[in-house]
């Protein structure tokens, strides 16, 4: 099943939610006091250096500029530590009424990526309020509106990209949206000219990402294959990595997916697939990975941390490496009271199938079906026994448990 790579690339970046969980940082013992801990970037040791001084006024382009980079350095480590350096830069502005609109969404930005989607989608409702024509905050609603399942308004927020000038970005939301409605081959095709389009590398994987997670929902797994391939060969990405490895896993190309994951960084999610690649290869580390996912949520739990927005992962560890689908699926149904992208419902689905509660399984398949979703991932699940894989029959010697 793949990771739902819920995004849109906006007007100066990428925006990816949902994708990377926060993990814990890991600890670090410096030897003596001179010691460099980390080397940060220039652009952020000039906007702290501006800020030692209490009488200067906080210069806004400064100040998203360093938000910026800190955005990115998240989306490419997926370590959480970046969305904070995000939130420090735009202090100034944060949760202000009159807050400038470019800080407003970005702002929102962070909330998204932290998983704060109803802060984020209030900041947004706000934002394009006061600012109509701002494509970058309808474009980030309407990725809100669809993590949330809301396709209908989705679809308005699109057509407000629109209206705000940004044709390729207006039609390709729309078609995403679209996608997730069931209307696959209209996607497919609309993606396509876009790609005819465009030279940009960076919009080109992008729109290659889009498609391919298009030709998943479609159940047409080796087109898929394909473009993200051709994806990440123009631009290495995280959530677009994987997406990848879970289309390689779900179709039991389990040391392929292992080979993909060990290029990314040990974010939450990347720990997670790793050991349950090697647990289907009957490769003993996988115990040790799942041990350290366990003490990075003792972690989170210590710090005071709400661990409701790392449901999917928890939910996902408890059915693929556990074999606890009963736990799995009182994880899996709180997961959707955040967010409803398809591996959520897939999840709470499959989860309820291998509890055997029959009566869970009936209200998710009645719920699904009023969002309009259509996936052939979830086709046997929403309208029978789901398809038993390679990757879906865990090995006699997988079932110990930790």
């Amino acid at each position: 099943m793949a990771l739902r790579r819920s995004m849109l690339c906006g007007l100066w970046a990428c925006v990816a939610l949902g994708g990377g969980s926060a993990e814990a940082a890991t600890p670090l013992h410096p030897t003596h006091g001179e010691e460099v801990i980390e080397v940060l970037p220039s652009v952020t040791r000039v906007r702290l250096s501006a800020r030692t001084t209490p009488s200067a006024k906080p210069d806004l382009g400064s100040a998203l500029q360093v938000a910026r980079a800190a955005v990115q350095d998240a989306r490419e480590s997926g370590e959480a530590r970046y969305w904070g350096r995000a939130q420090a830069a735009l202090a100034p502005w944060w949760d202000a009424a009159d807050a400038p609109t470019a800080a407003a969404v970005l702002q929102a930005t962070v909330q998204q990526g932290r998983h704060e989607f109803a802060a984020a989608r209030r900041v947004l409702i706000n934002s394009v309020a006061r600012e109509p024509g701002n494509a970058q905050a309808w474009l980030n609603l309407a990725a809100l509106e669809r993590l949330s399942g809301q396709y209908p308004q989705a679809l308005h927020a699109c057509a407000a990209v629109a209206r705000a000038g940004q044709a390729l970005y207006a039609q390709a939301c729309a078609l995403e949206t679209q996608s997730l409605q069931g209307r696959h081959q209209d996607a497919a095709t609309g993606l396509q000219h876009l790609l005819a389009q465009t030279h940009d590398r960076g919009q080109r994987a992008w729109l290659l990402s889009l498609a391919a997670e298009n030709e998943e929902r479609a159940g047409h797994d080796g087109a898929a294959n394909r473009a993200y391939v051709a994806s990440l060969s123009l631009a290495p990405d995280l959530y677009t990595s994987l997406a990848h490895s879970d289309l390689q896993l779900r179709t039991g190309q389990t040391a392929r997916a292992l080979q993909t994951l060990r290029q990314l960084p040990e974010t939450d999610a990347v720990l997670l697939r790793r050991a349950r690649a090697m647990q289907r290869l009957n490769q003993p580390a996988w115990a040790g990975l799942r041990a350290t996912l366990r003490e990075r949520e003792q972690a989170l739990q210590q710090r005071g941390d709400d661990l409701n927005v790392h449901g999917r992962e928890r939910a996902l560890a408890a059915l693929w490496l556990d074999h606890d689908p009963r736990q799995a699926l009182v994880l899996a149904r709180d997961n959707l009271k955040l967010q409803r992208e398809p591996i959520d419902w897939w999840l709470a689905l499959h989860s309820a199938y291998q509890a055997g509660d029959t009566q869970a399984l009936a209200e998710l398949q009645r719920e699904v079906a009023l969002t309009g979703l259509r996936d052939a991932r979830l086709n046997r699940l929403t309208h029978g026994a789901p398809e038993r894989s390679k990757i879906d029959r865990p090995h006699p010697t997988t079932q110990a448990r930790l």
